[in-house]
Parts: structure tokens; C-alpha cells; sequence
């Protein structure tokens, strides 16, 4: 079981630089979980991609359909109170902390390219290239 972060996902299913370290990862170990709030920000970066012109609206809603799939019954919804003691302890937004949360709760580290919250969390989070190079 892989706990990721928004921007793997992103990779996984967007073309880019790092599609092949997420696909390697995916390939590696299919059952990727995340916290609920995964679906509102991947939806925001497609958003946002539709409104910068990078993507048309139909690809965003095939990609936020196979995002959807990708997760169907693997999402949490943490209590509130998890994830604001989790923003307390790490120094993290409420957003990031529901993530941090997640992987205190299920006793994994999150793959996560955000070095911010990687270095406010290190025991908790590792780069796409640790979690390959650790399997």
C-alpha cells in the first residue's frame, strides 16, 4: 500500500517529467490510498490547467475520472480534529495535515514531491525516488 500526496497522482496521470517515476511506482504497488481531499485538489490543478489554457475542459474531466477510478473506496475521511492536531504539530496547513494525518494514521510514509512538507514531516514523507528506490 502507497499513502500519496495530490502531485503524485498529477504525475501518474499528466503527462510530464516525472510520469515514469509514478507509473514505476504504480506498477510496483497498485494500492494507492490517500485522504478525500485528494479529489478537490487534483480538481483545482485541473482547473487551473483548463483556465491557463494547458488542458481542454474534456481532458480534465477524463483525467478527473480516471483520478476518481484510480481511488474508488481507497479514499479517508479524516475527523477534523486529527487533522488540525496534525497542522499544530508539523507547522503545515490543514490542507497538507490531512495528508501528514493519514500516514501517522495507517503507519506509512506519504509519497509526496512537496520538499516543503517533506522537511516539516521527514518521517512521515518521502520523494517519489525514495519510495522506488526503498522497494
Amino acid at each position: 500500500m502507497q499513502i500519496v500526496d495530490t502531485n503524485i497522482v498529477a504525475y501518474l496521470l499528466i503527462d510530464g517529467h516525472q510520469t515514469g517515476a509514478a507509473q514505476a511506482l504504480r506498477a510496483r504497488d497498485s494500492d494507492w490510498r490517500s485522504e478525500a481531499f485528494l479529489l478537490i485538489e487534483f480538481t483545482n490543478v485541473l482547473a487551473s490547467s483548463v483556465a491557463n489554457r494547458r488542458m481542454t475542459l474534456p481532458l480534465a474531466r477524463d483525467f478527473l475520472a480516471s483520478a476518481t477510478a484510480l481511488f474508488d473506496g481507497k479514499l479517508e475521511r479524516l475527523q477534523h480534529y486529527l487533522v488540525l492536531e496534525a497542522a499544530a504539530r508539523y507547522r503545515v496547513s490543514a490542507y497538507d495535515a490531512r495528508f501528514l494525518a493519514l500516514a501517522e494514521q495507517l503507519g506509512r510514509r506519504l509519497v509526496t514531491e512537496d520538499v516543503r512538507l517533506r522537511r516539516a514531516a521527514p518521517a512521515l514523507t518521502q520523494s517519489l525516488d525514495e519510495a522506488l528506490a526503498s522497494a
